[in-house]
This record gives C-alpha cells, sequence and structure tokens, in this order.
C-alpha cells in the first residue's frame, strides 16, 4: 500500500511539476517530424497481462516495421530532438500516466514486448507478480543496452540469448529483495545515473 500511495501521489505531483515541460517537448516533437507525439506501444504488465505504455515519440513513422530494437544511440531512425529525449531518459516522462493507472510503478522490471516474453520460461514468469517499473536493477545494468546491441554481430539473437536471461536475474533478484526503501535507492542512483551521464 505504501508503494502504491507513493506512485499515485508523486505520478500526479509529476505532470503537474512537468505539464510546462511536456507541452514543449510535445511541440518540438510535432515540429521536428511528422507523426503522433507519443508513442504507445504494448508490453506485458503484472499478472502477465497486456497494457499500453505511453512514451515521447523518438523515432520517424512507421520505423518498428525496421525491427524491433533500437541499435545504439545514432540509430538512424532516431529524430532530432528523439536523440535528446532518449539521452536523458525524457521519452520516459510520459509513463507517469502509467503509473497513475496503475500499469506500472516507478520501480520495477522493465516492461517486455510480448513477442520477447513468448522465449520465458516457467521460472521467468515470477517477475509478474509486481507491477513493472521505470527503472530497476536490470535497468540500471543496462542502461546502454542500444549500444551493446549496436556492436553485436547478430543484435536479436543477442538480445534473446544473452541480454533477456541476464535481466530476468536481475529481476528476479529485485523480487526477492523488494521494499519500499529499497525503490527509493533505485530511484536515487537512477537519477544520479541520468543527470551524469
Amino acid at each position: 500500500m505504501i508503494k502504491r500511495s507513493f506512485d499515485v501521489v508523486f505520478s500526479l505531483i509529476g505532470l503537474i511539476v512537468l505539464a510546462p515541460i511536456l507541452i514543449i517537448i510535445s511541440i518540438l516533437i510535432k515540429l521536428d517530424s511528422k507523426g503522433p507525439i507519443l508513442f504507445i506501444q504494448g508490453r506485458v504488465g503484472k499478472n502477465n497481462k497486456d497494457f499500453n505504455i505511453y512514451k515521447f515519440r523518438t523515432m520517424r513513422i512507421q520505423s518498428e516495421t525496421k525491427g524491433l530494437l533500437t541499435l545504439g544511440n545514432n540509430d538512424s531512425r532516431i529524430t532530432k530532438i528523439g536523440y535528446f529525449l532518449r539521452r536523458y531518459k525524457i521519452d520516459e516522462f510520459p509513463q507517469l500516466i502509467n503509473i497513475l493507472k496503475g500499469d506500472m510503478s516507478f520501480v520495477g522490471p522493465r516492461p517486455e514486448l510480448r513477442y520477447y516474453v513468448n522465449f520465458y520460461n516457467e521460472d521467468d514468469m515470477k517477475i509478474f507478480v509486481v507491477r513493472p517499473g521505470i527503472t530497476g536493477l536490470a535497468s540500471l545494468k543496462y542502461r546502454n543496452e542500444v549500444e551493446l546491441l549496436k556492436a553485436a554481430k547478430d543484435p536479436e539473437d543477442f538480445f534473446i540469448h544473452t541480454i533477456i536471461p541476464d535481466k530476468l536475474k536481475y529481476n528476479k533478484e529485485y523480487i526477492k529483495r523488494r521494499n519500499f526503501f529499497f525503490d527509493l535507492k533505485l530511484i536515487f542512483i537512477t537519477i544520479i545515473k541520468v543527470i551524469t551521464k
């Protein structure tokens, strides 16, 4: 109850305080390239149920037809404003709506696409006992994931057989260690990492 109350209060405060910035970002996205302001994509959440995640659009429209994975920070599909938004994780701000709705939490396993969840085994499914989060142990370890994928000979294979199993290991560790104060610690570390990037 403490975790959920924290999520509701601070996601609401965040949306109110950041409202002017969100409006400016929305205008910049529309001026920079054609397409919607938000990128909405199906992800897998608590209890293995699908939900729509919200992000600021950082890629040109129909980019998903060229692959589900982003290869490097300079992926040609990323827009000019999109590069900036991704660098400082600003594209994640709309997920405050997901948190307020109860789809997500500030801290938890990052929600994955159903396509990749289909590669999970029975033990892996235990991560769905909690809401997915904006940040977490696996997110912090793989904050430079796109660059690792870019360097891989076969990005898709590397993601499925190397990154996913390792992320799941960290996500399961989070499930074991989770408590309110551990969440606060991970939030603090995340903020420091973003600021000093």
